[in-house]
């Protein structure tokens, strides 16, 4: 699998590149700014980007607006940004186009390899992938639609687990309960926020995240 890397930090770039490589990613750029990361995007039409949110020149966004304009460009080129921040407004940016293929993670996840390896594999195929701590800061958020208020405390769970991009098999053993009973949580969800049912389950994450979001 193919990577872009765009990471300024000398230490954490080197590790990533040592981590990634033996799990049989092939890291064909290493940029350190955001206008470094759009050319190398432009060029290497890589399987994956990996991003930190925060580059030179402004240290700000820098590595998200790249991201972004790829992702204008190049229609759902799989992303995954990586920050030490939560941030519910680059979350919303960043599903806004409602391609799939999209990752947030906190940067303390890089130290779990197994975890952020799979992460890089899920967004890599199209799936979306929300570190815990933006999900639960997204739930939380004051704009939330009265809506969401209709959920029962398990719903919420489940719903938790749908936007961290997690299947039906991973909700129940997470919560110790059975597929079916995920199913049939998944589909009050999805009537009492007023989103019709899907058979995509990215699709499903994005819908929810997006409503959460925006309402």
């Amino acid at each position: 699998m193919r990577i872009v890397l765009a990471e300024d930090q000398f230490l954490l770039r080197e590790g990533l590149i040592r981590l990634l490589e033996p799990h049989g990613f092939e890291v064909v750029s290493v940029v350190g700014s955001g206008p470094e990361l759009v050319r190398a995007l432009d060029v290497e039409r890589p399987d994956l980007v990996l991003a930190d949110i925060r580059m030179p020149p402004t240290h700000t966004d820098e590595g998200l607006r790249a991201v972004l304009e790829a992702r204008r460009r190049h229609i759902g080129q799989p992303s995954l940004l990586l920050s030490q921040y939560v941030d519910q407004l680059y979350a919303r940016e960043l599903l806004a186009d409602g391609e799939g293929g999209v990752g947030y993670l906190l940067k303390d996840r890089v130290f779990d390899a197994t975890q952020f390896v799979s992460a890089l594999r899920q967004v890599a195929g199209g799936g979306t992938v929300m570190d815990p701590d933006v999900v639960t800061a997204m739930m939380s958020g004051s704009g939330r639609d009265e809506k969401v208020t209709r959920l029962t405390d398990r719903e919420r769970d489940v719903l938790h687990g749908m936007a961290e991009g997690r299947s039906n098999a991973g909700i129940a053993a997470s919560l110790v309960i059975t597929e079916k009973a995920v199913t049939k949580h998944i589909g009050n969800i999805m009537q009492k926020l007023d989103l019709p049912p899907s058979r995509d389950d990215n699709r499903r994450v994005l819908a929810v995240l997006t409503y959460l979001n925006h309402s």
